[in-house]
Order: C-alpha cells, then structure tokens, then sequence
C-alpha cells in the first residue's frame, strides 16, 4: 500500500466506526477569497443602505470587511461604525494590513526580456532617427547584458578569479585573472574596432589580440579594478554610435559594414568582426557569471545565429591554417575556387541554430550536397562553446555520421577559432 493510502492518512469518504459518513460531519467551508480577486465587479455600497447592528455584531464582521466580502449593507454599517469606535478602527486596520500579506510574493528582479520590450514598443509607435545597423545589434545587446551584470556585482567580486581558456595546437591552455582583468582584455581587443573606425585606440601600437591584451594588463601598475568599467562602456557605446552615424548597409561593396577591421595576421570586415565581439562578450560574460555565481542566459536566438554563422563561415579557412600546420589532415581532393569540393554538413541545432556545408579541402571550394562525405549534429550553445575553446574536440557532444578524419578535423578546426 502507498504513504498515501496508509492507516495514518485521513480518508474524507471513509466511514466512521459508528457507521456516518462523510455526509453526516459538520461541513467546514474552505476560506473565501475576496471579490478584489476574482475580477468581477465590486458591489456597489454606495446605494446600499446601512443596516443596523449592534457593536458586537459589527466587530465580528471586521475580518470580512477586509476582505471585502460583506455584503453592501453591512459593509455601510462597518464603515459609518469605524468613523465612532477607535478600537474598531485599530483593529481594521491592522486587518486590512494583514490581507496584503496574503498575497503571493513577487520576484524584485526584472525580467531580462522587458529591455528588447520596450525599445520594440518605442520603435513601433516612432521609428529611431539613427538606427542601429543589424549587424551591430548583437554586439549592443550582449554588452548591454554584461554592463547590467557589472552593474549587479559588490566591489570585491571584481577581484574574484576567473581563468581564460581557449584552445592552441592540439590543447586547450589558459590564463589566470580577475573579473576586472577580464574586462580590460575586452577592451583592448574592442580597440581593434574601434581603431578602425577612426576612434581612439587603447593599444595604438599593437594589432595582435593576444598581445594587445597582456600590454593593457602589464601597463597597470596595480590590479585592475571596477574603475575599468567605465572606459570600456564608453569605448562601445563610442562604437555603436559611430556605425550607426555610417549609416546602415546590405553588404554592398561600398556599404560601412565592409570596411577591414585587422587583427593582426587575418582581416574581418566591420560587419563580421562586430558579430565576433559580440561573441566574445558573451563568452567572457559567461566566465564572469561563473567567478561570481551569477545566473546568465544564452543570447537570443537571432543573435546565436549570426554568431554561429560566422563561425561556419571562417571554419574552412581555419581547417587549412591548420593543415599548413601538420595539425589536420592533408586535402585530398583539390579544386578551383568556387567549385564544388567534398563537403561536411554541419547541422546545429536548438535555437539559433541552421545547417551549413563546410568544404574540407579548400577555403575557396563551394559546399557541395551532392559531394557531402559527413554529417555532424551538435546543439547551439555547445557549438559555440567548443568554438571558444571552452570544450575540447574529443569532448563535444556531436552526433557523427560519415568521415571520421573529416568530422576531427572540423571539430579541431572549430576550437582552433577561440583566441585570447
């Protein structure tokens, strides 16, 4: 027999040992609620006449008054009576105080949707006069997201450890800091937009990512604090301005979203080196939220698929700077640039998520259907964690059809995007 079922539980259509049953007990009514809840209209008490009750009678019916339950007669009389008797108006009041605490509590923090919300009401009744490029808006977003988790934390969460990883060669490495630490290496690598959209650059000399960011750590001659929060909102709110001002494009050859943004040994035009920050700011807010146990949610699912897009885009190219290396294996099949190649499906699925041909021989080959050599499957936000080089290859949840040697590959070749 089950806990619910056992002799210790009251059955209520269970006979009694004298032979009653439950029709035969005194009925306990469950408690009321009050009209203010049921959404139906309240009684109209005005043109109720008072009826009349004596002093016992209307101190009784106190508890129903604050719950606005009495009829409209009686609550004329309570009310004309708490107007004569102060100890009737005492105890009202204390029970009308003790109703708003029946109420179920309500969360005090906002809901991270009601920001979008808002701008979408606001844009609908009245159009922005110098609209954010579309994309630019995952970058606006996700560092908005992260200023309002800066924004959340005390003061010495800013020293709270956060360890870097991404992925070199064969092997994930990595890099100690701080909160704070991580938000100056943002900045510096936000320079490398900023620089050239022709605005100031916190590490003019240097183009390489990896090496701007450890000149801004070691020109400090203590720890970073929360003061660089400042600079670094500044520097993207500097950004989203002046790409807006450039007015927004479709791709076009002559479009501001074309424009060469260089990281050293490789270029990104504006409009794909802005979803790269975007990505990296997600990430990196990701590893902050873990330091300071915070909760933090995936972008929204348009902006997951832009950063994933990217990401398939830049994996041939990342797939032969790897062969070059003796870290993949050699093409097998050559052909001329825009021909169709042998090919990986790359399925991601979840939000944001799409399929897209990887050519596995040569970054100029076109993704073929017809020349597809293996499928891999792997879920949104896992794609893009290995894409940071916060999951290794071998540990990547994927499902595999096809080419072995292929399917490594592109999996290394996906780690290998991640940088510091």
């Amino acid at each position: 027999m089950s806990a619910a079922n056992g002799p210790d539980r009251f059955d209520p259509y269970e006979e009694e040992p004298d032979g009653t049953g439950p029709a035969d007990r005194p009925w306990i009514p469950t408690p009321r609620s009050s009209v203010e809840d049921t959404g139906r209209p309240l009684p109209d008490v005005t043109a109720a006449e008072p009826a009349v009750l004596e002093h016992h009678v209307l101190k009784s019916l106190l508890g129903a008054w604050a719950l606005a339950a009495c009829a409209p007669e009686e609550a004329a009389a309570v009310e004309i009576h708490l107007g004569e008797c102060g100890a009737c108006a005492e105890e009202a009041l204390r029970l009308r105080d003790a109703v708003g605490l029946l109420h179920a509590e309500e969360s005090l923090d906002l809901d991270p949707l009601l920001r979008s919300r808002v701008l979408e009401g606001c844009l609908t009744r009245r159009p922005a006069r110098i609209p954010v490029p579309g994309w630019a808006t995952p970058y606006d977003s996700e560092t908005a997201r992260l200023d309002a988790l800066l924004q959340d934390i005390g003061d010495g969460e800013w020293h709270a450890p956060v360890r870097l990883r991404w992925y070199e060669g064969a092997e994930q490495v990595g890099k100690k800091t701080t909160v704070a630490g991580v938000i100056a290496h943002l900045t510096s690598v936000d320079g490398l937009v900023a620089r050239a959209l022709g605005l100031e650059d916190p590490a003019p000399s240097l183009l390489d990512p990896t090496a701007r960011t450890k000149a801004y750590w070691q020109a400090s001659y203590f720890p970073p604090t929360r003061a660089v929060r400042a600079p670094w909102r500044e520097q993207s709110h500097s950004v989203i301005r002046t790409v807006s001002f450039a007015g927004s494009d479709q791709g076009g050859a002559g479009g501001s979203g074309q424009l060469p943004v260089s990281y050293g040994n490789f270029e990104l035009a504006l409009r794909d080196a802005m979803i790269d920050r975007a990505f990296e700011c997600w990430i990196h807010a990701g590893d902050i939220a873990d330091a300071v146990d915070y909760p933090y949610e995936a972008p929204p699912p348009r902006h997951l698929n832009r950063m994933i897009d990217l990401a398939a885009r830049l994996l041939p190219g990342s797939l032969a700077a790897r062969r070059r290396h003796g870290l993949a294996a050699p093409a097998r099949e050559l052909v001329g640039a825009g021909r169709p190649g042998r090919s990986l499906r790359l399925e991601v699925e979840g939000a944001g998520g799409g399929e897209w041909l990887i050519a596995l021989d040569s970054p100029a080959a076109v993704g073929s259907d017809e020349r597809e050599v293996a499928h891999v499957a792997l879920d949104g936000v896992e794609f893009c964690r290995l894409a940071a080089g916060h999951v290794l290859p071998e540990e990547a949840a994927a499902g595999q059809v096809g080419d072995r040697e292929a399917i490594q590959d592109v999996l290394s070749a996906t780690a290998g995007l991640s940088r510091l």
